[in-house]
């Protein structure tokens, strides 16, 4: 057969035409529908990461805590100052221990952003603001977390979680240890909080 003769093709019957365009408006439409279940959440979780960029640029920007500026994480319970006391493996205690009844609701010192919500070796069941100034408010040993996550803005006074003795305080009495750390370095937070 010579290069350049061609071969007669049949032109599709208009069944076939139909299908083919069924076929196409059927992807489409499952395209759009996927994109409209996507593009919300995608739009969501990208105003929700900027709102939480702006929030922690205007925490930095506020002044850190100072001398009796805090409340209690645990109200009405007593303060003592167990700040650098002997602990095992040699290290010392960063921070206070509040002891109080299991369960009992631990409030935020401070406004701020969660910034980890979950488990270490240590410290059990903790919860991380980030506050003013960017100081870290480190609650732990808790017996269960508040409806919180990651990103959330939480205010003074709001519960983020629940005495306990999770981590290595298992089998002590229940209690939160509270601790506040400054550019990576933990400071006492007892002279921080309010005495009432």
């Amino acid at each position: 057969m010579p290069a350049d003769e061609k071969i007669p093709q049949s032109k599709p019957s208009f069944f076939s035409r139909v299908i083919s365009i069924l076929i196409k408006a059927t992807l489409l439409l499952a395209l759009l529908f996927v994109l409209d279940k996507l593009l919300p959440s995608i739009s969501q979780q990208t105003q929700s990461f900027v709102v939480a960029k702006w929030q922690q640029l205007s925490l930095l920007q506020q002044a850190l805590p100072t001398e009796n500026s805090l409340p209690s994480p645990l109200p009405e319970q007593n303060l003592t100052d167990t700040w650098g006391a002997a602990r095992s493996q040699g290290r010392s205690h960063e921070g206070i221990d509040i002891f109080a009844p299991r369960h009992t609701p631990v409030q935020s010192t401070t406004q701020g952003i969660v910034s980890k919500v979950g488990e270490n070796n240590l410290g059990g069941r903790v919860v991380v603001v980030v506050g003013p100034g960017g100081a870290g408010h480190y609650y732990a040993h808790l017996e269960d977390y508040a409806d919180i996550a990651p990103n959330d803005w939480v205010n003074q006074g709001e519960v983020i979680g629940y005495v306990g003795d999770s981590g290595n305080a298992k089998g002590t009495p229940p209690h939160v240890h509270y601790g506040i750390y400054i550019n990576g370095s933990a400071v006492n937070p007892y002279p921080l909080l309010q005495k009432e």
